[in-house]
């Protein structure tokens, strides 16, 4: 049987090349085989730290049995959702809509024309819980495609129009305003969670992009109700077993109200978000527990997802081998009283169990305990040395692939938690991470810049970016441009942001979620809703934007305009669901505002100026500091010294304040 997936760039795609399954990657060849065999096509959509991917693939892909009925009765095709995004909305929007649920592990039978005919998730070897098997699943598609052909060929073509016909209502014109603003205010108050921080009942995701509305709205009208709901949610996640107590960084969300148990994978995405959510609390309260969780998890993105190629990978696994060498979920995080006795000592020991909330009964599973910090704050030494014993541990797995979207957030993160605290070997990393996009990524060709999604160990992936790796990126090097001083990123991502408006723009401010040119798929993916990370609609809006303010450039304005018509219209009725996409139109009420610093880069009068800048809490305010009348940014055109002093200009809305030399003054000017 030949080995399809041995080549693959996805570590999900790596871990299912020594299966029984005859798998295929996504391609066209797939397809034509199952054409030629007259067999259905079964897609299988995960990501490698997913734990029941995992399950899945031990129970039924690495079975000989099950494996030996697939491949005799369909070509089975194996997609990493996080490498082809674009496969995995599309057949998951039809999932959702045909049982009302989604999720991974995704299995989809379709034609070998690519309509999907039946669907579900997880399927156990044996049936459980009015669940059928994986293996009842195989035979009863196999006998309906024997004996029903077309009526399963009449299922697969009615599901396609039906998704057709879902056209999105895009809101309208209009950019969302004040009466939008407190619609979308009063409906986060209603599903704010006034005991326990954050929105919803349980599980509870990190709401980074609500977050960064509600700080962006305070900071535009003062409203302390917005600054209150954003400051307790941080604090309770920062206290409760999401957070890593020893190591920083954040699990990708947790299973209860409490904040208690985690589900213990931890994602690029979630880190950057987060690491730029609690930066910018800081800025806005001075607030030390959010300074220091802003610094540590930036410093586990550094240490734990940094590549050898200077990029950030995609994922640490939920699973590890426990102390019996199971494999089991959260094994390399968790701790009983015991253990911590055997690391600290006795007294010690029984300190570290009061202050990290560890119990004899355990709040996780087998008496094991999630550490968190529900009092005082932990003893430096404490935390070392327990974090030292955790180090000798099995660890989790790690997806070593880089995905541009998600360096992309974490470039903008490391920089300006860089600039904050005054650590440049954090925006060393970010541009290490900048350059890598660049030489790796980027495809300079006569048509323009043409991005890559993937890739893994210095080699690209096969996949096209979609919007997301385009607006991302560009958010990443567009917050690099401020912070170092250096235009050549703001050029990359005007080449990046040009791509999105020749390619990915639609009828009425409308974007697609990937290219014109790309590859056709029975529904052409759009989605405007902010998830785990902002939807490619509205980081693009925010890109643009700021590359508008920057630039001056009256397209791209028009264009973030035009997408946030759907803030307009979602905002409302869904705030929870379209955060980053409120916080782009706060900015864009705002001005937003332009700084450019002028000065020479060796005055400590030029840092001054520059640190008050990019320390503004106005929102979506973009920064130049260069040399007087320099031509290293649009902004610094025609702005001389003042009085041979380095000097701010501030304007917004094409108005501008007088030109100051005092850093003071400069806040006053920005915050007022």
């Amino acid at each position: 049987m030949a080995n399809r997936l041995a080549q693959a760039t996805s570590p999900y795609l790596l871990q299912h090349a020594d299966n029984p399954v005859d798998w295929w990657p996504w391609s066209e060849e797939a397809f034509e085989e199952a054409r030629r065999r007259g067999v259905p096509v079964l897609l299988s959509v995960g990501y490698s730290s997913c734990h029941w991917c995992h399950v899945l693939a031990h129970e039924s892909f690495e079975d000989e049995q099950t494996a030996a009925y697939m491949n005799e009765h369909f070509v089975s095709v194996k997609v990493d959702r996080e490498e082809r995004p674009d496969v995995d909305a599309v057949y998951m929007e039809a999932l959702q809509a045909a049982t009302g649920q989604g999720g991974w592990p995704m299995s989809v039978f379709m034609t070998p024309d690519g309509e999907p005919f039946y669907f579900g998730t997880y399927f156990p070897p044996e049936p459980r819980q009015g669940m059928p098997s994986f293996r009842q699943v195989l035979e009863g598609v196999h006998a309906a495609w024997r004996d029903r052909r077309d009526e399963v060929a009449e299922v697969g073509a009615r599901i396609v129009q039906e998704l057709a016909g879902r056209s999105l209502a895009h809101g309208g014109r209009g950019v969302p305003g004040e009466a939008e603003f407190a619609q979308a205010l009063l409906g986060l108050t209603r599903d704010y969670d006034e005991r326990y921080g954050g929105f919803g009942r349980a599980p509870k995701f990190p709401p980074s992009m609500v977050v960064e509305f509600l700080l962006r709205h305070h900071a535009r009208t003062g409203a302390e109700g917005a600054l209150q709901m954003a400051a307790d949610t941080c604090e309770a996640m920062a206290r409760g077993g999401m957070y890593d107590q020893l190591g920083g960084g954040f699990a990708r969300y947790a299973v209860d109200r409490e904040w208690v148990v985690p589900h213990f994978e931890k994602m690029l995405y979630d880190n950057a978000l987060l690491c730029r959510v609690y930066a910018h609390l800081w800025r806005t309260t001075g607030s030390e527990l959010a300074k220091r969780v802003a610094l540590e998890t930036a410093d586990f993105m550094v240490r734990e997802l940094r590549t050898a190629e200077g990029g950030f990978a995609s994922a640490l696994d939920a699973d590890s081998d426990d102390a019996t060498g199971r494999h089991v979920e959260g094994a390399f995080y968790v701790w009983t009283p015991q253990q911590l006795r055997d690391v600290l000592g006795d007294k010690d020991g029984d300190r570290a169990a009061d202050v990290f909330g560890v119990t004899g009964d355990g709040t996780f599973e087998h008496g094991t305990s999630v550490l968190q910090l529900p009092g005082e704050e932990a003893d430096p030494q404490l935390r070392a040395r327990l974090l030292a014993a955790r180090e000798e541990r099995p660890r989790p797995g790690r997806d070593d692939k880089i995905v541009a979207a998600w360096n992309g957030l974490a470039i903008a993160a490391l920089a300006e938690v860089g600039a904050y605290f005054e650590r440049p070997d954090l925006i060393e990393r970010a541009t290490e991470a900048a350059d890598l996009l660049v030489r790796l990524h980027m495809d300079f060709s006569a048509q323009g810049v043409r991005l890559v999604r993937t890739s893994k160990d210095g080699r690209a992936g096969a996949n096209a970016g979609v919007l997301e790796d385009y607006a991302d990126v560009a958010e990443g090097f567009l917050a690099l441009a401020s912070v170092s001083g250096e235009g050549t990123w703001l050029e990359f991502a005007g080449f990046l942001l040009d791509i999105v408006l020749d390619q990915f723009m639609a009828e009425g401010g409308a974007l697609y979620d990937t290219a014109h040119d790309a590859e056709q798929l029975i529904r052409r993916p759009q989605d405007p809703t902010d998830n785990a990370a902002p939807s490619g609609w509205s980081a693009a809006a925010g890109a643009l934007l700021s590359y508008a303010a920057h630039t001056g450039s009256e397209a791209h304005r028009a264009a973030a305009e035009g997408a946030l018509g759907v803030v307009k219209a979602l905002g409302p009725r869904a705030p929870r669901f379209i955060g980053w996409g409120l916080a782009v139109a706060e900015a864009l009420l705002d001005g937003p505002r332009e700084v450019a610093v002028v000065g020479s880069q060796s005055d400590p009068a030029t840092g001054e100026l520059h640190r008050a800048a990019l320390l503004t809490r106005a929102p979506g305010a973009v920064v130049a500091v260069g040399e007087a009348d320099g031509a290293e940014f649009p902004l610094l055109r025609g702005r001389p010294l003042l009085d041979g002093r380095p000097a701010a200009y501030v304007c917004r809305n094409f108005v501008c304040h007088a030109p100051t030399s005092d850093a003071d003054e400069l806040s006053r000017q920005l915050n007022g």
